[in-house]
């Protein structure tokens, strides 16, 4: 498979899990959507950064577009790229995200979240002091 069908795919299969297996509903909700579009711009500096500079590699015949890793830095935009990354990047990187959140909320529906649910760890506590009575 090449790396635009596994980004489809892994797409794909994390929306029907948040749709029809978890059931969290994330992609339906505008919150996700407004923290996702924070989220995608940073993913794209530090893509953009990896991909610019050379340190990550694409294979033209893995990717939409076809600019060969030999052929000099890649196109900021255009080519399949958007800020020197390959459009695939973004589909792994939201596929990333909604799976993360939706097992998260999913977790935390079946009691599996810390307790208590706020402060510092249980066992960093200092010991309470009874209550003294009037």
């Amino acid at each position: 498979m090449t790396y635009t069908q596994l980004g489809v795919l892994a797409v794909i299969l994390v929306v029907a899990f948040d749709l029809w297996a978890a059931r969290t509903r994330l992609v339906t909700r505008r919150l996700f959507w407004v923290s996702y579009a924070i989220i995608v711009f940073f993913q794209l500096i530090t893509n953009g950064m990896f991909t610019g500079f050379g340190i990550v590699r694409y294979s033209g015949d893995a990717i939409i577009g076809g600019s060969s890793p030999d052929a000099g830095p890649p196109p900021f935009i255009g080519d399949g790229r958007l800020a020197f990354a390959p459009i695939e990047d973004l589909l792994f990187g939201f596929a990333l995200v909604l799976l993360s959140l939706s097992c998260w909320i999913w977790l935390g529906r079946r009691g599996l979240q810390r307790t208590p649910l706020a402060g510092p760890p249980i066992w960093r506590r200092a010991p309470t002091e009874p209550d003294e009575g009037p």
